[in-house]
């Protein structure tokens, strides 16, 4: 059987230009990657990093250029092409089916088990178990995908990948999801791929670049502003040549808050989609005009906690309390009039509506104020829209396309846009700088910062150890549903969080 056992060893695109109607989003972008390679693709969001890939892929057709595999032309009409000639993608947004099982996802694209009468099923069993072995990518081949984490998912789309013969590997922001466990798990996993696989690897996280890749391509605007080694570049060069600029991120240095309690969770139980408790007697508190960060290994009930509060998971007990109303299985029509803003965790399927327009998805929690009569005000729905664009820096053709065409981090910029200009009581961000560039995320952080000065109450969760100790006040350190510990600002340090995050207790973790 032919898994495409000849290597790939070198990889070449030369002159690739794409446009579409109001954007050129691929300029004349020439690159090259070699036998076991590690190519770091790296810019702003939007600048045309996916665009590029998904032209490598067969996804898109180039307008001009041509791409060449050992020397030698191709042409990929479609992704299975693509496929056939041994690339294979891993798409930020995972290309999995949520209510069918690991087996049967790697089913679908495995033509070699598929035949008139039935499907071989122990076929494909055997190749994913030659696969984790050979690659050390432990799957449960009968769990369904919606029960697996995100971690757990991108093996499952790293095995399906290889499964189909990859011999060169593309990684659209692997690690933009992750844990820092799971983060250092795939790179050393990736490392030890590179001794039979090429691989171009899209990160805005710049201590990975360095860690993971040989060279840097640095695009900017559809082009390809700098190539070179990436050990010949500290971070803070990449960051400049990415954006421009020097970037820093900006650190809370304000004085403590003294504002009164706007959200109290007391003895808070709700459950996950296993039947579960994920939030077991759970308490927290936050004031006006202070930044709490939850800190905790994915899985710990943080997602549930913020569903519970914005009305989009039952409440099994306890209360929320809300500027002195109880939220606690509310619809989330009545908490959103509340005044509670919420960046989600989930973009694409919580925070917008992909077929709408990104003007619309601008409106869609403030219809009301857009509207008289049931008519829409046009004029002032597009004023708004162009404004927000510009201030939040949405890469587009302009904003009557719709959101869900959008890069990952333009989709989140919609998110941020509406929720931030909202002028929310209070705001859960979760994740709020996920697939963001880091220039994206100096504007975020600062936006997150100006809001606290305001008066907002901010409940921040992230994963980003660093992003949490420089916006917040107090750091609640949440495992197994409940909160750990509560540290003051200067408390923090990523080994004491880290101790706490794995469910040492207190006397212990000092």
């Amino acid at each position: 059987m032919d898994f495409h056992t000849e290597p790939i060893r070198s990889l070449r695109l030369e002159h690739i230009t794409k446009r579409f109607p109001g954007i050129l989003a691929c300029d004349k972008i020439s690159l090259s990657v070699g036998k076991s390679e590690v190519l770091a693709l790296v810019g702003e969001n939007g600048a045309g990093k996916t665009t590029l890939m998904n032209i490598l892929m067969g996804l898109y057709q180039s307008d001009e250029g041509r791409i060449l595999i050992n020397d030698t032309e191709v042409r990929f009409h479609s992704p299975n092409d693509a496929i056939a000639a041994g690339l294979g993608m891993v798409h930020q947004q995972y290309m999995l089916v949520p209510n069918m099982t690991v087996l049967e996802n790697v089913a679908l694209g495995f033509r070699q088990a598929w035949n008139p009468f039935k499907l071989d099923y122990a076929m494909i069993r055997g190749r994913i178990k030659e696969i984790a072995r050979r690659y050390s990518l432990p799957v449960d081949m009968d769990a369904y995908i919606w029960q697996l984490s995100v971690g757990e998912q991108q093996r499952v789309e790293l095995v399906k990948t290889l499964c189909l013969g990859a011999r060169f590997l593309i990684l659209d922001e692997p690690t933009s999801a992750l844990t820092p466990q799971e983060t250092d798990e795939l790179l050393a996993l990736l490392k030890r791929m590179t001794s039979e696989l090429s691989i171009i690897f899209i990160s805005h996280k710049l201590q990975e670049v360095k860690s993971l890749s040989n060279k840097v391509a640095i695009i900017r605007h559809g082009a390809v502003v700098f190539e070179g080694n990436t050990a010949d570049h500290s971070s803070q060069d990449i960051a400049a040549l990415m954006t421009g600029r020097d970037v820093e991120l900006p650190q809370n240095n304000e004085a403590p808050c003294s504002g009164g309690e706007v959200l109290v969770i007391k003895d808070l139980c709700v459950k996950n989609d296993r039947g579960f408790l994920a939030l077991n007697h759970c308490n927290l508190w936050i004031r006006a005009g202070e930044i709490v960060g939850l800190a905790g290994v994915s899985g710990n009930g943080q997602k549930e906690l913020a569903e519970a509060i914005n009305g989009l998971r039952k409440v099994e007990s306890g209360t929320i309390t809300f500027f002195n109303t109880d939220l606690s299985n509310r619809s989330p029509a009545f908490i959103i009039r509340r005044g509670m803003g919420y960046i989600p965790e989930e973009r694409n399927v919580e925070g917008i509506v992909p077929s709408f327009s990104i003007k619309e998805n601008f409106i869609l929690k403030d219809v009301d104020s857009y509207s008289i009569y049931a008519f829409l005000k046009q004029k002032l729905i597009n004023h708004n829209a162009e404004e927000l664009r510009r201030t939040f820096d949405i890469r587009s053709a302009g904003t009557h396309v719709a959101a869900g065409a959008l890069s990952g981090g333009n989709i989140q910029k919609v998110i941020l846009a509406r929720e931030l200009t909202r002028n929310p009581k209070f705001l859960i961000a979760v994740y709020p700088i996920r697939g963001l560039d880091l220039g994206a995320a100096e504007f975020i952080h600062k936006q997150l910062l100006a809001k606290r000065r305001e008066g907002y109450g901010i409940l921040l969760i992230s994963e980003e150890l660093e992003e949490v100790m420089n916006l917040s006040d107090r750091i609640a350190v949440i495992f197994k549903g409940q909160i750990q510990k509560m540290l003051e600002r200067g408390e923090a340090n990523r080994r004491y969080l880290g101790i706490l995050m794995a469910g040492v207790n207190n006397d212990e973790a000092v």
